[in-house]
């Protein structure tokens, strides 16, 4: 199999790209010429998975498949998981597939490229901490599903306890810590309105942080918001604090022990260990090593996301954000479309920050806005802010949906959560 241009990860840069190019190159050529690999069978937006984990979005509504979505856009889709690039050859070769039972369902293929673009996401980063197997991770939606779960599970169990109380950890307290915190405690608010008053516990929230503040990233008034906003929500909010060692049941802590039942990790990022055996040249995250053109160190290999060390304002790198990912993915478009007419996009790609949301819960959010009017950054709170996050999450959608579907699809959503509730319980 050969396709002009691979795309291999269909997270939110790679899938607008693959739909950018399906779109420009019509139904007769872009299937022909445009093929996206993902190891999943259907996309949800990364920035939403908290949303999942806490039951207050359901993956299997939110979720668009590959296969209709490459059809509506005209590209091709395969499943399969990333094992091995032979820059030299142009090729990449993926791993089998196989089923619930381990069976192989697909044997392992080789496909060939006249150019690939990587954008492999990222996940997080341990940092060599001890007992990391017992806390669990969002990097994809099968873990958001199994938090969730086992969250629910949790939560029955805690109803029947004598001391009708449910701990949860959360360490990092970057946006994913920070929004999982305001989630999980609308979604138990949401719970609770279910149960009787013999049968509702309590849910405690601790949101531990190595640095002196959280939302570190961002400016420290939408810090300071977010922190003040945590805690008016009874999130114990603890900054400064090393996680030492994670144990069963306990968080170990430069502050002391921290008693949890369930723990989560959402501290820094790191790309794949396997993307250093890929031949290309990587940072110590294991992202590739990219130049202004969003090149990799092997010709015709480019990368865009979380996956790729991209330079940016004086030697500051391009941040992990869904916004970064829908720039390159924008520039690659371009890039690509040009290569296949033969000319080229002599101007390098330019990373604009328009501010960062953070969603805290149903009605609220905190935010900058960068720069738009008269050069100054305007902060923004509550139901604006939140609409604006929501609107994000839209403005994905309209990128491979369209307009129309993408109304549709808001509306359609709307009605649904008003028939069965907010929150899914199963």
């Amino acid at each position: 199999m050969h396709y002009d241009i691979v795309i291999v990860g269909g997270g939110a840069g790679g899938l607008e790209l693959a739909a950018r190019l399906g779109r420009a190159l019509g139904p007769r050529q872009g299937r022909e010429r445009v093929l996206l690999v993902d190891r999943f069978a259907f996309h949800i937006w990364k920035p939403t998975l908290h949303e999942v984990a806490a039951g207050t979005l359901d993956a299997h509504q939110e979720g668009l498949s590959y296969p209709v979505l490459a059809r509506r856009n005209h590209f091709s889709f395969t499943m399969g998981e990333l094992a091995g690039l032979d820059a030299a050859r142009k090729t990449i070769a993926l791993a089998p597939q196989r089923n619930a039972h381990g069976e192989e369902v697909v044997p392992a293929r080789t496909l060939s490229f006249t150019r690939l673009v990587l954008a492999l996401g990222s996940g997080s980063n341990a940092f060599g901490t001890p007992g990391i197997e017992h806390a669990y991770l969002l990097e994809n939606v099968r873990d958001a599903q199994r938090f969730h779960a086992d969250w629910l599970s949790a939560c029955a169990r805690a109803s029947f306890t004598d001391k009708r109380a449910l701990s949860i950890a959360i360490v990092g307290a970057g946006a994913t810590g920070v929004e999982l915190s305001a989630e999980l405690l609308e979604a138990h608010a949401e719970l609770l309105e279910s149960l009787g008053s013999s049968q509702r516990f309590r849910l405690d929230v601790t949101l531990v942080e190595a640095g002196d503040r959280i939302l570190g990233g961002l400016p420290e008034r939408i810090s300071a918001q977010a922190a003040v906003a945590l805690r008016r929500k009874q999130v114990r909010v603890m900054t400064g604090t090393r996680v030492l060692e994670l144990r069963p049941g306990v968080l170990v802590t430069s502050a002391g022990e921290i008693a949890a039942e369930m723990m989560v990790w959402a501290a820094g990022i790191k790309a794949a260990d396997a993307n250093a055996a890929l031949g290309l040249e990587v940072n110590r995250l294991n992202q590739f090593v990219v130049d202004e053109r969003l090149r990799t160190s092997a010709p015709d290999v480019l990368a865009l996301g979380d996956c790729a060390a991209c330079v940016w304002d004086g030697g500051r790198m391009v941040p992990a954000r869904a916004q970064a990912a829908h720039q390159q993915a924008d520039y690659l478009a371009r890039v690509l479309l040009a290569l296949l007419r033969e000319r080229e996009v002599a101007e390098p790609f330019v990373y604009r920050d328009f501010g960062s949301l953070v969603s805290l819960g149903e009605n609220k959010g905190v935010g900058n806005l960068m720069g738009g009017l008269a050069g100054r950054n305007f902060f923004v709170e509550g139901l604006i802010a939140k609409w604006m996050y929501m609107s994000l999450h839209l403005m994905h959608h309209r990128a491979i949906l369209g307009l129309g579907k993408t109304a549709v699809l808001a509306l359609a959503r709307l009605l649904q959560q008003r028939v069965s509730g907010r929150l899914k319980l199963h």
